[in-house]
């Protein structure tokens, strides 16, 4: 196994004293296990320190709804513990309200986030820690890895304008900052009052990713493997046209495609980029559900080939302007409304920007080549910015 600790295998190694008479909401999900992969609530129960209540965030406390449809309350089948949603079928639902935490005297979150900025987990603890504390509850943050490092940055800051549930925080895409990090950047911005405190991991550097020895288990239904979440970066920009992003399929966010889509011409395309540590293999695949369900369609599957080489948020710029040049008759922006917002396009949500759109609907290269060469500036003033909120070394 791992030698890695994260912050639930510290409180159960060292901390149930603490947790003595308290009444606490335990915020998790799927993913929330011991080095042992006991659910985190289970785990708690044996021990003789059982959560009062049950707090889930998108997709359910036990991970079994897809993206963007409600949660319900409910009990935990395994222990009675009330289960509360904290989302909902409206973009209020999104943010807790203090009433959330009455009865409780402390929150504790442990969720495994993916390390890019769209990924929702992130804004729901911030705004439940906000809402907690407001309700005059303690906050725990139990720590887990990044899965895409803490290292490296990639990606503009998000604009102005442009916050959303895929977009709450001025992010990078790719920010390389533990949950407990980023809850600390967020806590110092929003000036939260309160006891917040986050518990660090033991056996987890700056430079490192997910830790050998310790499986993955998916945190959302298209999380599955350590691969999705290395792609998921760039991947995630295709929910944001009409064409599928391989939900429905047992690779998403890895085989992109419409049933209008050349297999071997996208893919040569795609090859002619050079774009580092990914290849493009043309491929045909059927969506059981979601966009095209039913449906044939023709695209790729993208496969990494050289991981530290890998940029996957430029990778996934890239390929929506070779999917547009491809067929920009068929190409078109995704029309339903995205995580409740309906008067911006989806693309600008996960952008940050109007910027990209802009480029791809005027087929403009050079545009598109400036606004990635502009992220640098962006990339090193987060740097600077985060330093403060930095955990590990």
């Amino acid at each position: 196994m791992s030698r890695l600790a994260t912050g639930l295998d510290r409180l159960l190694d060292g901390g149930l004293g603490r947790l003595a008479g308290r009444r606490y909401g335990l915020l998790a999900h799927a993913a929330s296990l011991t080095a042992d992969m006991v659910p985190a609530h289970l785990a708690l129960a044996t021990a003789g320190r059982p959560p009062a209540a049950l707090l889930g965030p998108e997709h359910g406390y036990h991970a079994v709804e897809q993206d963007m449809v409600a949660a319900e309350d409910a009990a935990d089948p395994w222990t009675g513990v009330p289960i509360r949603s904290l989302y909902g079928s409206s973009e209020e639902s999104l943010v807790p309200a203090p009433e959330a935490f009455a009865g409780l005297d402390l929150l504790v979150v442990d969720l495994q986030d993916i390390g890019a900025r769209y990924y929702t987990y992130a804004a729901t603890a911030v705004w439940a820690a906000e809402a907690a504390l407001a309700a005059g509850c303690e906050v725990w943050v139990l720590d887990r890895p990044n899965p895409l490092g803490g290292g490296r940055i990639e990606g503009n800051l998000l604009a102005p304008g442009y916050e959303s549930f895929v977009g709450a925080f001025r992010l990078p895409v790719r920010h390389g900052l533990t949950l407990g990090e980023l809850v600390r950047l967020e806590a110092g911005r929003r000036g939260l009052d309160g006891p917040l405190s986050v518990w660090e991991m033991a056996g987890w550097g700056r430079g490192d990713g997910w830790p050998a020895g310790r499986p993955f288990v998916a945190p959302s239904p298209n999380m599955p493997t350590l691969a999705t979440a290395d792609l998921y970066p760039g991947g995630c920009l295709v929910e944001a046209t009409e064409l599928s992003e391989g939900r429905g399929t047992t690779r998403p966010f890895q085989l992109v495609g419409a049933p209008w889509v050349d297999p071997p011409r996208l893919a040569r395309r795609l090859a002619e980029r050079r774009l580092p540590g990914a290849a493009f293999v043309p491929t045909y695949f059927r969506p059981q559900f979601q966009k095209h369900a039913g449906e044939v369609c023709g695209g790729v599957e993208i496969l990494i080939t050289e991981q530290e080489a890998l940029a996957p948020y430029a990778l996934g710029v890239e390929l929506l302007m070779a999917l547009a040049e491809h067929d920009p008759e068929r190409f078109a922006w995704r029309q339903a409304p995205y995580e409740f917002v309906a008067d911006r396009p989806a693309v600008d949500l996960l952008a940050g920007s109007d910027r990209l759109r802009l480029a791809v609907d005027a087929g403009d290269r050079e545009g598109l080549g400036e606004w990635i060469a502009s992220w640098a500036p962006d990339e090193v003033a987060f740097a600077d910015e985060r330093r403060e909120a930095l955990l590990y070394r």
